[in-house]
């Protein structure tokens, strides 16, 4: 009952109407910018008026690892024992998998059906500003994700925000934690205050949050001719937002399958996570607040802090996507033709290489790069969808966003379920 004042408040004093505000100041500055000065100027416009957004991010990221951390070991602790652990987080892998699936398959239909890259004049493409995307391809492989799951040392892990070693580090913390007993207690408890100490300091992070959108937004339209784009791009692009929405409705529709009438519900309070995530182009910026906002529509908190730090390390659907669109994309502009076997082995390397790279900066370019690069695919094609790789991010992050939530809040319902079967049982 608490919530309803909340509901009713004018939707431009809200959140997520402040950041929509911010995300049309941020464009119509930076298109006035773009057209009113010299590029050198603009350029130096973007990079200060782009710190906005650096500084929001950085505050975020400056709570995301003592709230992993915390509400991880707490929830392992309150589920008491190995098997429960098991139990969920295998529910959780398997959905986790099916849906990277799907979106990496949904990926090359599109771009198989659409054709975005067949008869693409390359003469004007500037291959040199792919050399810094290429550079990070030679750290992308099987060993090096194996390696990269376990940490060396938890304080690196949590001073570079490495989500999924972090994870490692909790789960082993929590199980330890609640093979002991009653002993424990006090820890269990001081962690969980602290947990609700950094939830509390969400809300006043994300009061930046409207600051932050229109910095980035603001930044790239002023260096960026967005009609020129517009043009250039227009097939790429225009087959990519198919594929995507496609993959919205595909999410949707099996969310409203478990979820029933509360996937409306659902979608209602994460509209503020997905316009952040949107505007910032960042699905990591809005984790705390996605933690809440799920706690608030129901999931037990134990489910959405062992669910969502998962997920942000093997359950980024937009992006996965988007790798199968963009390397196929990039053959395809190249004259390289790829049978449907080669591109099924490439979707399933894609499956694996993807998974240990949560967090880097461009991850998914540095992905598509080092695919490309095992299918004797230039792997300076990158540069051909950099212009533009941006606003396709807004929609990758917004999407990363949406998988989670009906990840999590559909495996909290089949936790309940098991729960109550139990219950019965007994």
């Amino acid at each position: 009952m608490n919530a309803t004042p909340v509901e009713k408040k004018s939707f431009f004093k809200g959140l997520t109407g402040q950041i929509l505000i911010a995300m049309l100041l941020g464009a119509v500055l930076g298109i006035i910018i773009h057209n009113t000065i010299s590029p050198e100027a603009a350029t130096a416009f973007s990079t200060k008026v782009k710190i906005l957004a650096t500084v929001f991010i950085r505050l975020v990221q400056m709570i995301i690892s003592p709230l992993v951390f915390t509400t991880l070991v707490v929830g392992i602790a309150k589920l008491g024992n190995v098997s429960a652990v098991g139990r969920i987080g295998g529910k959780a892998l398997g959905w986790f998998f099916t849906a990277s699936f799907i979106s990496l398959l949904l990926g090359m239909f599109f771009v198989n059906a659409l054709k975005p890259g067949v008869g693409l004049n390359l003469s004007d493409v500037d291959m040199s500003s792919a050399s810094e995307v290429a550079a990070k391809t030679q750290s992308i492989s099987f060993e090096n994700f194996i390696e990269h799951i376990v940490p060396k040392s938890v304080f690196e892990a949590m001073a570079t925000n490495e989500i999924l070693q972090i994870v490692v580090f909790s789960i082993f913390f929590g199980l330890a934690a609640a093979s002991i007993g009653d002993h424990v207690k006090p820890v269990i408890t001081a962690l969980d205050k602290m947990s609700h100490i950094i939830l509390k300091m969400v809300n006043y992070v994300m009061n930046f949050a409207p600051i932050g959108v229109f910095g980035a937004i603001a930044g790239v339209f002023a260096v960026r001719d967005f009609q020129e784009l517009a043009i250039t791009y227009f097939k790429f692009f225009g087959s990519f937002l198919i594929g995507i929405s496609s993959l919205w409705v595909v999410l949707i529709l099996v969310g409203y399958l478990f979820l029933k009438s509360r996937m409306t519900v659902l979608l209602k309070r994460i509209v503020s996570p997905l316009v952040i995530a949107f505007g910032t182009t960042s699905s990591e910026a809005v984790f705390p607040k996605l933690t809440e906002e799920l706690e608030r529509f129901g999931v037990k908190d134990k489910i959405v802090s062992f669910m969502l730090p998962l997920g942000y390390s093997f359950n980024l659907d937009g992006s996965m996507m988007y790798m199968t669109f963009a390397s196929i994309f990039i053959a395809q502009a190249y004259g390289i033709d790829l049978d449907i076997g080669t591109q099924m082995t490439m979707l399933l390397v894609l499956m694996l290489t993807s998974k240990g790279i949560a967090g880097v900066p461009r991850a998914s370019l540095v992905v598509v790069a080092a695919t490309c690069g095992m299918f004797d695919i230039p792997i300076e094609g990158i540069a051909l969808i950099l212009p533009i790789d941006h606003f396709c991010d807004m929609f990758r992050s917004a999407t990363n966003v949406l998988g989670n939530a009906i990840a999590t809040s559909v495996v909290g319902k089949w936790e309940e379920n098991t729960q109550i079967n139990e219950v019965s049982i007994e």
